[in-house]
């Protein structure tokens, strides 16, 4: 039997069609398909025209599994940047599912670590030798338009998720430098708490930049343009991340240090989640921006960073570490996990 998969995000989904070809192994690909969100009007539209494109009554699934990009009440949810309703008893009628799950598509991910392969990772820091307990216990994390945490417990038998709103909680100034960047953004959004998504994001590196830009002496740099322009547009508001990305490789002195700060946040802050977790079975770093900055996380200053935790840094050191390359984790998750569904047929 097949079963279907996606990953519904603001930007873009991506929908598939799986084949299960052994309780142990990963699921088959058999068609996919990537959509621009907002040339749609809802998922079923987007899910009837798979279907029909790339559907066989042979191939037709009976299982599916929606990764959602939001908040899930009720077996229901509404995707906020597209103001979307979607609906499991909906999905399940018109499409005549078995069965159908919404699940959160950060908590979806947990699912797909079991049946990961080589190629979709890569390892950063091994775990130690005299690890026998909590092995079970697995951490992922991802900067990306935001930032996701979610957390699992994997064992032979079973996946247990137990989602984590880890990313809201308060921005913890280690520096002079991040301590002013925090006074900043709570006056510049007047507001009175700063978490660290608002800096550990693709939106915090464009909060680092405002904050950069708001003090130094830069009217001529051509990147203060595009910070008025996206002043009025949204699409130029939300390329910034990647502006400031591609400036840096290209060697900006200014956008270097915009993404170092990042970067340092979001390693130091890794290192907090690692003791505060204990995920012994692994600290999964995913999201948009991993296989971006890939180059970052593979450096001394990384490790030196994420370690740098006082009495506690020998602790931290026990935890392995792993990256994942595969931009599309969330729909392999949401695939592995219409798998698990349908062996509980």
């Amino acid at each position: 039997m097949n079963f279907l998969a996606c990953d519904l995000g603001g930007t873009k989904v991506l929908i598939a069609i799986y084949e299960e070809v052994g309780k142990h192994s990963s699921p088959k690909l058999i068609a996919k398909e990537r959509y621009l969100s907002a040339e749609w009007d809802s998922i079923y539209e987007i899910t009837k025209d798979f279907l029909e494109k790339k559907c066989k009554n042979k191939f037709f699934p009976k299982i599916a599994c929606f990764g959602i990009a939001g908040p899930i009440e009720k077996n229901n949810a509404i995707i906020t940047n597209l103001n979307w309703e979607v609906s499991e008893l909906k999905l399940k009628n018109y499409f005549h599912f078995e069965k159908v799950e919404l699940i959160n598509d950060f908590a979806v991910l947990i699912y797909g670590i079991k049946y990961l392969e080589n190629k979709q990772f890569k390892t950063l820091q091994n775990k130690a030798s005299n690890i026998d307990k909590y092995e079970s216990y697995h951490t992922i994390v991802g900067a990306g338009t935001g930032l996701g945490i979610s957390r699992g417990i994997i064992s032979s038998t079973k996946i247990i998720v137990l989602p984590s709103e880890g990313g809201h909680i308060e921005f913890a100034p280690k520096t002079q430098e991040e301590w002013e960047l925090k006074q900043w953004l709570k006056n510049s959004l007047n507001i009175e708490r700063v978490s660290y998504e608002r800096i550990i994001s693709g939106e915090g590196l464009s909060n680092i930049a405002k904050w950069k830009f708001s003090k130094e002496n830069v009217r001529d740099h051509p990147f203060n343009y595009l910070l008025k322009e996206s002043e009025e547009s949204n699409i130029v508001k939300n390329s910034l991340a990647g502006r400031i990305c591609q400036l840096a490789q290209e060697g900006d002195p200014l956008m270097l240090e915009i993404e170092k700060l990042w970067f340092e946040a979001y390693s130091s802050f890794l290192g907090d989640l690692a003791l505060h977790e204990l995920c012994l079975g692994g600290l999964w770093i995913a999201g948009g921006t991993a296989p971006k900055h890939f180059k970052n996380f593979i450096s001394d200053s990384f490790l030196k960073q994420f370690s740098n935790k006082g009495r506690l840094k020998d602790i931290v050191k026990t935890i392995p570490i792993r990256i994942i390359l595969d931009e599309e984790f969330g729909l392999h998750s949401a695939a592995c996990r219409a798998k698990m569904l349908l062996s509980n047929q």
